[in-house]
């Protein structure tokens, strides 16, 4: 089979990383496509993963539409030339099948709520969407897939992910040592128009409290503030799992990077305008009491809750056991999603018929 699998994201490198692997040793063709982005580059890089580069990428909805137009037209090339049978992807995939008929594939775990324009141009025109169970009933699109996980499991089951202690190496601790980690996100995709995270002040009022506790470390998606440099990580990005695995704790208002650490067994707390309206957040929060959601309003109920944490004589101990719990829950998705894909549409209509059949992928 030729599988074009389209990456937006460096969050998606990581989700379709053992999915691409494993494709390739059962001798499909695969080829992977992107935009001019830095950071997907080095991940695909590091991984070793062929790619092409179909066109650059900006912040505004103008410049994105525009230059989502050319990235269309060259994928299209590559679908006529490379003969490819099926699509993983969003916009362009979708697109795509509309005129190629060509069927595409969207692994999405946001609620339709958070993303209309996914919702209104998107959804629609892929072949078929999975989604976390988590979401199960709340999609517009009826015929959606619910499989019993994450996007992060994808990666960071323990079929996937073995946490390297040699990190300590190389940010200056001893291992037992208690650290925090940080991550502050931009905001720029089309879905966080409005929103909101943790306001600078608050900014200072955490790394002053976590800095009693233990030494902090600082990650972000673009430029940091300058007064909260000598916080800022210096780690390669494909080391941050171990590095959040072994972690005391994770603050920040990233939602991807929550889901990471409560996957890993790591209490997170985050602070942004989502909070409340993420499914497969709330799950992991109020089902598995893996991880903290506030608004920004609610800064004071964040400081208790982490002060709360913070007290907790066997805190790490206690959240590997909640772990231990969602993990007997769900399956190994990449396992789970190369099936799928293998064997699209005959898939397709197995779990339509038996969604139990997801459960031989533990």
């Amino acid at each position: 089979m030729n599988i074009l699998i389209e990456i937006g994201h460096p969050a998606h490198v990581y989700k379709l990383l053992a999915t691409i692997k494993t494709l390739e040793t059962h001798k499909h063709k695969v080829i992977v496509v992107t935009k001019d982005i830095s950071s997907i580059k080095f991940l695909l890089t590091r991984f070793d993963i062929k790619y092409r580069v179909l066109g650059s990428k900006k912040d505004s909805l103008f410049g994105k539409s525009l230059l989502q137009l050319l990235y269309n037209i060259r994928c299209f090339f590559i679908l006529k030339s490379e003969k490819i049978d099926l699509m993983v992807g969003s916009l362009t995939a979708s697109f795509m099948t509309r005129i190629t008929k060509i069927p595409s594939l969207l692994f999405d775990d946001d609620d339709d709520e958070v993303e209309p324009l996914m919702v209104k141009y998107v959804h629609p025109y892929i072949s078929a969407i999975l989604s976390p169970d988590a979401l199960l009933g709340k999609r517009f699109r009826k015929d959606t897939v619910y499989y019993s996980g994450y996007h992060e499991l994808a990666y960071l089951h323990p079929n996937r992910f073995t946490p390297d202690s040699t990190i300590f190496d190389e940010i200056g601790l001893k291992e037992g040592e208690p650290y925090f980690v940080m991550r502050f996100n931009v905001f720029k995709a089309h879905h966080d128009i409005g929103i909101h995270g943790l306001s600078i002040e608050n900014k200072r009022k955490l790394i002053a409290l976590l800095e009693k506790k233990g030494k902090v470390f600082i990650t972000t998606e673009r430029n940091i503030d300058e007064e909260f440099k000598k916080y800022q990580l210096k780690l390669s990005p494909e080391k941050v799992h171990s590095l959040l695995y072994y972690a005391t704790m994770l603050i920040g208002d990233s939602q991807t990077m929550t889901s990471e650490a409560a996957v890993l067994g790591t209490p997170s707390i985050r602070s942004n305008s989502f909070v409340g309206r993420i499914e497969y957040l709330e799950e992991e929060e109020h089902k598995y009491k893996l991880t903290y959601g506030f608004l920004p309003e609610n800064a004071e109920a964040m400081f208790q809750k982490i002060d709360e944490l913070l007290a907790m004589p066997d805190l790490k101990p206690e959240w590997q056991k909640r772990r231990q719990l969602m993990l007997k829950d769900k399956i190994d998705v990449s396992a789970f999603y190369v099936w799928f894909i293998e064997n699209y549409p005959e898939s397709l209509k197995i779990m339509k018929e038996d969604p139990e059949y997801q459960y031989r992928f533990k």
